[in-house]
């Protein structure tokens, strides 16, 4: 039975290029190790918005992350209308950090508001022009006024406005701030998984997944079809380097999270050798899945006359490692009778259990496993016998 696909969505309805991945059923959800509640250390505090932009103007707090999309997707009428809350003393939701190594501020939730206030209060923080209110529900007054036209009374309100902000500690573990941000990112901007990931582990990582994902190699193998917007690109490449450097016999707990989570950790650690080392390997794979599967290297395809579908996760994980772990003149093989593994991937993907390890609850230990030893085991197939 084959699965109806579904394409990831950005926050503005547009497709990413990338199917939507279904890490867990239902019935599988399960928490694959218990939280230690004294490894939790998270603080509250109540901070006035004149604070927080001073922690901003001192770069302690980041208003235009590299993980986060850009803050104007709020459009003008959205931005004049929380500035229009402030003046009316209504209170905002909370704000979630996580405190870092130099006790500066990545804030996760709260980015779209704390800009919007910058904007309006002190735009140079972030190099934008100042604010223009428009379309206030009540406040008609203050349509097309700025910041400077206030009186000092109403600049003072604002100034003084608490905001309420949960600071997860430095010293609570990765991992576990990971779990939390998933559960808290509940707002109307969601952030994805690895926009999270970006946001708690900081390091070298965060530039290598981004440079590697926009190498010809791997924007040829996905014909420039994955948006960056929602940094798909990156898990992709996050995805080849765990199961690359750790292997799938270390995926041991029904948590991908985690263990893509623990693989930028491992990153940061990497010497540069091994590091170009993987790259190499990684443009190999990249070079070897073009040239054998075509525009529909990592698409599932269960028809040769089925239209193309988007870039799978879980599929680029088993094909891309499964042919960065063969030797060259396995490839070679591979590539001359590509014809031949494109009729094998077709019977692969309509085998029942190789189409469920790729489509629903693809982070189960077996569904995982499964998956790497079909798409091996098929290749290897190809490679040792005469077509």
């Amino acid at each position: 039975m084959i699965n109806l696909v579904k394409e990831e969505l950005d926050e503005q309805g547009l497709p990413t290029g990338v199917e939507e991945d279904n890490k867990t059923s239902i019935d599988e959800e399960r928490i694959a190790e218990p939280f230690d509640p004294e490894n939790i250390d998270v603080s509250t505090r109540s901070m006035t918005v004149d604070l927080l932009l001073s922690r901003a103007r001192s770069g302690m707090i980041d208003l235009q992350p590299d993980f986060q999309r850009r803050w104007g997707i709020w459009d003008r009428m959205r931005q004049s209308r929380l500035i229009e809350s402030l003046l009316l003393k209504i209170p905002l939701p909370v704000l979630y950090a996580a405190e870092n190594e130099n006790e500066g501020w990545e804030i996760v939730d709260g980015i779209q508001r704390l800009s919007t206030i910058s904007r309006f209060i002190e735009p140079t923080i972030i190099n934008e022009p100042g604010l223009v209110l428009s379309s206030l529900e009540y406040l008609h007054a203050y349509n097309d006024k700025v910041f400077d036209d206030l009186s000092d009374k109403l600049k003072m309100r604002l100034k003084e406005t608490e905001l309420v902000v949960h600071l997860i500690k430095r010293g609570t573990p990765v991992e576990v701030k990971f779990n939390i941000f998933a559960r808290i990112n509940t707002g109307g901007v969601r952030l994805s998984s690895q926009e999270l990931r970006h946001a708690i582990v900081p390091g070298v990582a965060r530039g290598l997944l981004e440079q590697w994902s926009t190498t010809p190699e791997f924007l040829s193998a996905t014909t420039h079809s994955v948006r960056s917007i929602r940094m798909d690109d990156r898990e992709l490449v996050l995805r080849f380097i765990a199961f690359k450097s750790f292997g799938v016999e270390q995926y041991k707990q029904a948590d991908m999270d985690s263990f893509l989570v623990s693989a930028m950790r491992a990153i940061n650690n990497m010497p540069p050798p091994v590091i170009a080392e993987m790259l190499q390997s990684f443009k190999k794979s990249m070079r070897a899945a073009q040239n054998i599967f075509g525009d529909d290297a990592f698409r599932k395809r269960y028809d040769v006359h089925n239209s193309r579908l988007p870039i799978n996760k879980a599929l680029f994980e088993a094909v891309s490692v499964s042919l960065a772990n063969l030797e060259d003149d396995e490839i070679n093989k591979l590539e001359e009778n590509s014809q031949v593994v494109r009729n094998r991937f077709i019977d692969l993907c309509s085998h029942r259990g190789f189409d469920s390890a790729i489509s629903q609850g693809t982070g189960d230990i077996g569904k995982v496993n499964r998956r790497f030893e079909m798409m091996s085991s098929m290749l290897k197939g190809v490679v040792s016998h005469d077509n």
